[in-house]
């Protein structure tokens, strides 16, 4: 059976968008003004070498199409090969090498995903798909490298919810220029008795 794990780069206000630049943000690009060290990237590259499929919403998607596709080395070789799922009702042919596209209720054609399919599921980005999995307790981790920054505006990674979602933190640890990872887990039901 497959884990859900969601890795963003967050601001310290939740803001989530544009951290690479690609999506005309008003501040696009803000990630790569704050060193993550080496001990960040290695964080990033085991993450994707240890991924075994990826799951995006399709904003997220079409941005990865557009740019792994042409560049080489051990984190773009393992995402241009590995299975991927997008979740769209629009998208019709997906062209990135592996692509599936994902149609009809979204928990539901997340859960058979998650249980046809080994290892980490690993959803970069796509705060609206994150939001929906969180709704339906779909996901397994949140790994967040939080930023020293205050956007103030943005797509945000944690909207309304359907209910309370209790997370216990399992590991953190700072790098680079002040970046914490925060690697959190769903709570126990009993903690929350």
């Amino acid at each position: 059976m497959g884990r859900i794990v969601v890795t963003e780069f967050v601001s310290l206000d939740g803001v989530v968008e544009d951290p690479g630049g690609a999506e005309d943000f008003k501040y696009g690009g803000w990630s790569f003004e704050i060193a993550r060290g080496d001990e960040g990237d290695r964080f990033k590259l085991d993450e994707a070498l240890d991924a075994d499929a990826l799951l995006l919403g399709r904003v997220t998607y079409e941005g990865f199409a557009a740019a792994w596709p042409s560049r080489d080395g051990e984190f773009a070789d393992k995402f241009n090969t590995m299975p991927k799922w997008v979740v769209s009702s629009t998208l019709e042919d997906p062209e990135w090498n592996n692509s599936t596209v994902l149609r009809g209720d979204v928990a539901e054609e997340v859960s058979k995903l998650k249980q046809g399919q080994d290892g980490d599921i690993v959803v970069h980005g796509s705060p609206q798909l994150v939001q929906t999995l969180l709704a339906h307790d779909l996901v397994d981790e949140f790994r967040l490298m939080v930023y020293p920054v205050v956007l103030g505006t943005g797509k945000r990674l944690f909207g309304d919810t359907s209910d309370k979602k209790r997370l216990r933190l399992a590991d953190s640890k700072m790098v680079g220029d002040g970046i914490a990872i925060l690697v959190y887990q769903p709570a126990a039901e009993e903690a929350e008795a």
